[in-house]
């Protein structure tokens, strides 16, 4: 028999969900043992590093995380500014992946292949929740790894599975095939994959806040290398699917991200279909002849790259042998499933859950971050801050801090957006004076529009505008 207790508690991923899980795990006295499929911290954040997210820093710094930083002289960026990926390593990750607390408990390189319990399949009962866990893994080397932990929590995240883009979740035909004309994410268009859009065209699939970001890049590039055609398709909704909370949603980037995307598809910038649905890809050369329907009506036309912005999934072939219960639509545990399943409602907020809604059968092992989510679109990062800390209370016998609730997350300002004007294929311009001072800001999430956060970047009060198009934007 083995102490459990003197084993590791093994956090697979090390992302901020993953790094928060540590902090978490050593502010309670534990051992945290975490395991990067990267040779570097963050590695799947590094594949969005170019990319501005809608959340500011106030709601990106685990708490956890912070004490332990600001304990060694760290500083908290500016809680208003709104970091790139990238800013998110170098000011954050990096830094709490190199404290001294936390870096000897880092495996790089280290990628996971399974996890079980030790002498136990998943059909074995008999003494099953005394046993240790084991965590395969492979390191660098591409060595094989067999490692005891007393739990598991799994931050690994869904990056790496992509939604394809049937909308029956599968493949259509000729995607497979032209794969290499293909990107699904949000590629970088400005800088390291420029030259594969620019002056080309390019078709954008999607409505969520990836789909958002690859095409205003686009169409950024578009400003920079005319010829840059841009086509951008939604499955459904039309424009106000894209448009979100708007000015009312508490977290400013995501509602502005919103505002600023709705402002260039009237804008006529981009061709905008939806709702639309691919059928088939039929590759001739370097040419992609995109087949579909549009408004039920057959469709054809011809781009020569594809951006898949649809979403992602979970993988869980590495959780096969410990005994899961998901809901078999979201693909997140039964009791979290309700609250984010967007076939029950449109709200992108969640209330605030922890180990309650994520304990699965298999004891002392959960799910967190991104990744419980499962298929649904609706994470904030905040959330798993929040997920990690109830979920290491339970593990640390304090189920009274475990089934606290420590955190408001912000309203996103809509549950359904039925109010706003449909957009055509091709987009009538907006107003002159639609939007204000120059559109939404980028980066300063207290600025109230582009005008604005460049005055108080010079060092300026602001613009002095205020918001009275706002309602023109929305209505």
């Amino acid at each position: 028999m083995y102490d459990l207790n003197k084993l590791p508690v093994a956090v697979i991923g090390a992302g901020p969900v993953g790094l928060a899980t540590a902090a978490h795990l050593l502010s309670r006295g534990m051992e945290p043992l975490v395991f990067e499929r990267g040779s570097t911290i963050g590695a799947t954040v590094a594949e969005w590093a170019h990319v501005r997210v809608f959340s500011p820093w106030e709601y990106n710094v685990d708490s956890a995380a912070r004490r332990l930083l600001e304990a060694g002289g760290w500083t908290m960026p500016d809680p208003d500014h709104l970091p790139t990926g990238r800013e998110l390593i170098a000011d954050y990750l990096a830094p709490l992946a190199a404290h001294p607390n936390v870096a000897p408990h880092l495996r790089l390189g280290a990628t996971v292949t399974g996890v079980t319990r030790q002498g136990h399949s998943k059909l074995s009962s008999i003494g099953r929740d005394e046993a240790p866990f084991i965590v395969l893994w492979t390191d660098a080397s591409g060595n094989w790894n067999r490692t005891m932990a007393r739990a598991v929590i799994d931050a690994s995240g869904t990056w790496v599975m992509p939604n394809p883009i049937g909308v029956d979740g599968l493949p259509v035909e000729g995607e497979i095939e032209a794969k290499d004309r293909i990107a699904y994410g949000i590629p970088d268009v400005l800088e390291a994959e420029r030259s594969g859009h620019a002056g080309l065209h390019t078709l954008v699939i999607g409505a969520g806040h990836s789909a958002i970001n690859a095409a205003l890049d686009l169409m950024e590039l578009q400003d920079q290398a005319p010829g840059t055609h841009i086509t951008w398709g939604t499955r459904s909704g039309g424009i106000e699917r894209i448009l979100g909370g708007g000015l009312a949603d508490e977290l400013p980037g995501r509602g502005r991200l919103g505002l600023r995307a709705a402002e260039a598809v009237r804008s006529g910038c981009v061709t905008f279909r939806s709702p639309f649905v691919v059928d088939a890809i039929v590759r001739t050369g370097d040419t992609l002849s995109v087949l579909g329907t549009e408004n039920d009506r057959p469709v054809h036309f011809e781009v020569d790259r594809i951006v898949v912005a649809t979403g992602f999934r979970p993988d869980l072939s590495i959780l096969s042998e410990l005994r899961l219960s998901l809901d078999p639509v979201v693909e997140a545990t039964p009791a979290l499933a309700p609250l984010i399943d967007p076939n029950l409602h449109s709200c992108g907020t969640v209330r605030p859950h922890g180990v309650v809604e994520l304990t699965q059968p298999e004891k002392d092992f959960y799910i967190v971050g991104m990744k419980s989510y499962g298929r649904a679109p609706t994470f904030l990062m905040t959330t798993g801050y929040e997920q990690v800390r109830s979920v290491v209370a339970e593990l640390a016998g304090d189920p009274i801090a475990a089934r606290e609730v420590r955190l408001k997350l912000p309203e996103t300002g809509v549950c359904k957006v039925s109010s706003a004007p449909s957009a055509s294929a091709c987009c009538a311009p907006a107003p002159a004076d639609a939007g204000c001072c120059g559109g939404a800001p980028k980066a300063d999430a207290s600025a109230c529009c582009a005008d604005d956060e460049r005055a108080k970047t010079k060092g300026e009060s602001g613009c002095g505008c205020g918001t009275k198009n706002a309602s023109e934007l929305t209505a």
